[in-house]
């Protein structure tokens, strides 16, 4: 691999970061209904910021109870929470990465159990069991979850607020970064997909009014934030459905959001409905994320399938994109960033391993 490259800081904005390999929001589902991070979670990133990945973010976070996918979801709405974050981020910045948080909106999306319970993602929690109604677009189920409130003009004010809101909170709570999740089928992305709005309103209809909500939460996140900590947009390059959205309408999406401010495209695709996943293909985004960046003129980094040292060696040497985001294979392995460095050459591991080297 080109470990020159693989080591290279990136600087955005203000905020230095050691490498170009970072840990994806992987969510983990053990926080309690308070929404408070615990030793899990502590345990959980710590460890991936020893193992040398140059970012941390932090699993998606919900902006308010309603925004939840599970009532064991992490929160950033209460004082509590944000003591919690507080230690969280401090802690992955003394074990020497960058500490980021996704922020989400889980719309249709919302009050489904754990995934190791009962059929996870796709079992709906009823209310009369903690769970709760969801707010959506458009009265559009995901799969055999509860059927979702189609969202007043109200509501879609109350979202943009509570992502701002979740903004300071994080800022508050020593967090470098923060990123919007506007895909996998949560709010956001709803809204942007034809596919999940069917509205008839200023929010619905053409690109222009599907990209109305998200390029307001962006705005607004971007200006919650202090200027010398970058916001980052995990958005969606296609929805693998016909209908959907396309690469067209992803790289107009992202040239509003780099004239918005955003310092980071981190880009994915699919997961917008149940019935149809994305193809199984290691780099499955990573020519998409060049498209993008090409036109947008921002930084990228592609998400998904990306655990191939192989391809991540051919990523290192020739792509145009910034970094990478690496999820599944971060959760089997917390040192997989270093054994991509360089192996088990000990000047890229903790001195405290060293003699098993």
């Amino acid at each position: 691999m080109d470990r020159g490259r693989f080591t290279e800081p990136l600087k955005l904005r203000g905020v230095k970061i050691a490498n170009r390999v970072w840990m994806s929001p992987m969510c983990q589902y053990s926080a309690g209904q308070d929404g408070v991070p615990t030793n899990w979670h502590r345990v959980h990133y710590g460890s991936r910021a020893v193992g040398g990945a140059g970012m941390i973010m932090v699993e998606s976070t919900a902006i308010g109870p309603r925004h939840r996918t599970t009532p064991h979801d992490l929160g950033i709405w209460s004082t509590e929470q944000v003591e919690g974050h507080r230690t969280l981020a401090a802690q992955i910045k003394e074990l020497g990465s960058v500490a980021a948080i996704q922020l989400n909106s889980a719309g249709r999306k919302s009050s489904h159990r754990q995934p190791w319970v009962q059929s996870g993602q796709n079992s709906a929690v009823p209310v009369q069991d903690g769970g709760w109604v969801p707010l959506a677009p458009s009265p559009r189920a995901f799969g055999r979850l509860t059927a979702p409130e189609e969202m007043t003009a109200s509501d879609i004010d109350h979202v943009v607020n509570a992502f701002a809101a979740a903004t300071v909170n994080a800022h508050e709570a020593g967090y470098d970064v923060v990123e919007i999740h506007a895909a996998h089928g949560y709010l956001l992305h709803q809204f942007l997909s034809p596919v999940s709005n069917a509205r008839q309103d200023g929010h619905g209809g053409s690109l222009e009014n599907r990209m109305r909500l998200p390029l307001r939460v962006a705005k607004a996140v971007r200006d919650a934030f202090p200027p010398e900590k970058p916001v980052l947009v995990r958005m969606t390059a296609t929805d693998w459905i016909e209908g959907g959205i396309t690469l067209d309408e992803a790289k107009v999406f992202a040239q509003r959001l780099g004239r918005l401010g955003i310092d980071l495209l981190d880009v994915t695709s699919g997961a917008l409905a149940a019935d149809a996943p994305p193809p199984n293909r290691q780099g499955l985004n990573l020519d998409s994320a060049e498209s993008i960046k090409q036109v947008a003129g921002i930084a990228v980094a592609p998400v998904g399938q990306m655990a191939d040292p192989d391809l991540l060696r051919n990523v290192f040497e020739s792509s145009t994109v910034d970094a990478v985001i690496v999820g599944r294979a971060l959760l089997r392995d917390p040192y997989y960033a270093l054994r991509l460095a360089g192996g088990q050459r000990k000047e890229h591991w903790p001195s405290q391993y060293h003699r098993a080297l």
